[in-house]
């Protein structure tokens, strides 16, 4: 048996658990974010692969017959209104393949 119950979500939260809690929302709603768009550049035919910093992909597309890279761009994924950080416009003003995603992920 847990000790969660239905009325515990009424309980009032100190500041600092709200914003664990919203931080951790964040957290979920972006992580669905990107594995949507993830998943929508894999079923067009591109190979997705994470990068470490100022994006969240590298996407590419290959010649079916050559394999050489006919198309490349990196892709950051952003959910709701959030902000691009300052890593983020640096990378994008200097790379002209750089492409920023908003969406609404449908679950998180």
């Amino acid at each position: 048996m847990n000790d969660f119950s239905f009325y515990d979500t009424f309980k009032p939260q100190s500041k600092k658990q709200r914003q664990k809690d919203q931080i951790k929302e964040n957290f979920r709603k972006g992580r669905a974010g990107e594995d949507q768009i993830r998943m929508k550049y894999m079923m067009q035919g591109y190979e997705v692969e994470r990068t470490g910093r100022g994006s969240d992909f590298r996407v590419r597309k290959r010649d079916l017959f050559t394999g050489r890279v006919t198309e490349s761009k990196l892709v950051e994924v952003k959910t709701g209104s959030a902000d691009l950080s300052n890593l983020q416009r640096k990378t994008k003003k200097k790379k002209s393949n750089y492409k920023v995603e908003r969406v609404d992920p449908w679950r998180y």
